[in-house]
């Protein structure tokens, strides 16, 4: 009997491991002598290695080197960073509602939510928060994430802070209560004329759809006719909504985007016909900071002839992730699926597995190459597709505008560099906001301020602290720069004092893409027309 038992688990082991190879494609092999090694490596280690080790550490090291082996957007995310990553995209927080700078180790209240814990409270911009639960917060512990971390919390929870209002030497001491605090991503819309809506989305999100039917309905009754939607530095988010915005001005089954992989069949999206927009004229600027949904939008709008794009070529993100969860909340970004635009082209710029050095740096590369300043430096290395009237568009990466828009260096200097990269220039805007709040609490609107502050010569008392802080006054260099330290120092005070909306407005009134979008409408050429052929030469124009 022990005999017939053994030869009958022998038989046994032997047709299942035959079945397994044969159904699985060999993947139990696989598993056994490859990824195995993996784990009898952390356990040799954790067994026998001369000094103690935390495994856990080189696991969380480990998975970001494996995935970088396969693509740049094939990403690991730990467990305490997945909170951050989904409140940028679901539209809110749960915290005490202020946003805020970190100057000389310690916070700085920039803006204070409306209706949020801080509020109520009496928090007031200009604080600053030097205690946090009955202990001093302040001096190299204070970062970013650190403030987060202790700021931050489940609705409901109680977080002590200790503030430092302006020109008081007496710490109050504040008990909120953390609650929902709604975060947007329509951060701007207004009216550039009397019929052009303007309309600024800076992520796709959860909410993103329905606050672009706000803001589209905001408009509506402000007599809008034409409209712009700015993309640039978008960085993407959800895909669904992605599609739910183009479809809001898309014709009847228009294909929007597709997606396919080696294991993901060929999946269309395509409109619905619902949309209430579908026959305004319509403009979207891009640049090289928009990727991901951005470009599947502005792709759509392009390859359909919808929309006139503008601006500079986009990043060229257009690898589809999937997300995938473990136990201990950290989660695989890991990418199944490519996007392609309605005409066929790859939005995914080329890139070398592993060589994620290169693909960091292309950004860079196209600036030096002059890709920023000259349209016909933008190489096209893919085939050449058309749009639905016919339009030639190119493969290779990204989507190239309709209009190209070079990058302004008129003014550019030495000195203006160095104070815009050594975070001078947003230092001192902070600290003349903060030492003149009294009298700028008096303009509630953009102009205003904006009148009052070129009034004040900010370039003239920015040079002055600039020098004190290590930046030597160059006075032709200054003259040269004047207008653009002059707009970056007081969109800086204006974005302090009021909000990004307010911030928004300055920035457009002498911006080229904005002025650009304007020109096609007033003349009639917003929508895009069918190329004409040249009957002599036999091309098109």
């Amino acid at each position: 009997m022990p005999v017939l038992m053994a030869i009958c688990m022998v038989i046994g082991i032997l047709i299942g491991t035959f079945y397994a190879n044969h159904f699985s494609g060999n993947r139990l092999n696989i598993i056994n002598t490859e990824s195995n090694r993996l784990n009898n490596l952390l356990h040799i280690i954790d067994d026998q290695y001369v000094d103690t080790v935390n495994v856990n550490d080189l696991v969380e090291k480990a998975i970001p080197q494996i995935l970088a082996e396969l693509d740049p957007h094939s990403v690991y995310i730990s467990a305490k960073d997945v909170q951050v990553m989904n409140d940028d995209l679901k539209g809110s927080f749960s915290g005490i509602g202020i946003a805020f700078t970190i100057r000389e180790d310690t916070i700085h209240v920039q803006n204070v939510m409306s209706d949020g814990p801080a509020e109520r409270a009496g928090i007031m911009a200009g604080d600053k928060i030097v205690a946090v639960d009955g202990k001093p917060f302040v001096g190299k512990e204070v970062t970013n994430e650190a403030a987060m971390r202790k700021l931050k919390g489940e609705k409901g929870s109680k977080v002590t802070i200790g503030v430092l209002s302006y020109g008081s030497k007496k710490v109050k001491t504040f008990t909120l209560t953390r609650d929902d605090i709604q975060t947007k991503s329509v951060t701007a819309y207004y009216m550039l004329d009397e019929t052009t809506g303007y309309i600024k989305v800076k992520n796709f999100g959860e909410n993103t759809y329905a606050e672009l039917l706000v803001a589209l309905a905001s408009l509506s009754q402000e007599n809008l006719e034409n409209l712009v939607i700015d993309l640039r530095d978008n960085t993407g988010g959800y895909l669904q909504t992605a599609i739910q915005m183009a479809n809001e001005f898309l014709p009847s089954k228009r294909l929007i985007t597709y997606t396919e992989g080696r294991k993901s069949p060929r999946q269309d999206y395509k409109s619905d016909g619902r949309g209430a927009y579908q026959h305004i004229p319509l403009c979207v600027l891009i640049n090289e900071g928009s990727a991901s949904s951005s470009e599947i939008f502005a792709g759509a709008m392009q390859d359909n002839d919808r929309a006139t794009i503008i601006g500079r070529r986009s990043f060229g993100k257009g690898l589809v992730q999937q997300q995938i969860s473990f136990p201990d909340g950290s989660l695989i970004r890991l990418t199944i699926a490519r996007y392609y635009t309605p005409s066929g082209r790859c939005i995914q710029k080329p890139y070398t597995m592993g060589d994620e050095e290169e693909y960091e740096n292309d950004l860079i590369a196209r600036y030096e190459h002059g890709e920023f300043f000259s349209q016909d430096s933008i190489k096209h290395d893919g085939p050449e597709y058309h749009t639905t009237l016919g339009r030639p568009v190119y493969g290779g990466g990204g989507i190239t505008p309709d209009y190209f828009i070079a990058e302004d260096t008129t003014g550019m200097t030495s000195y203006y560099k160095q104070a815009a990269m050594t975070g001078l220039i947003m230092q001192f805007a902070y600290t003349y906001t903060d030492d003149n709040r009294l009298k700028l609490n008096n303009f509630k609107e953009m102009m205003e301020m904006s009148d009052y502050l070129v009034k004040q010569n900010t370039v003239e008392k920015f040079a002055t602290y600039a020098n004190s802080r290590g930046l030597q006054r160059r006075n032709l260099m200054i003259r040269k720069s004047h207008s653009l330290l002059e707009r970056y120092i007081n969109s800086r005070i204006i974005y302090n004092m009021l909000d990004e909306q307010a911030l928004t407005e300055y920035l457009n009134i002498d911006d080229k893409a904005v002025l650009k979008a304007l020109e096609l409408f007033h003349n009639g050429n917003a929508w895009p027309q069918k190329p004409v052929k040249n009957d002599k030469a036999g091309t098109k124009k």
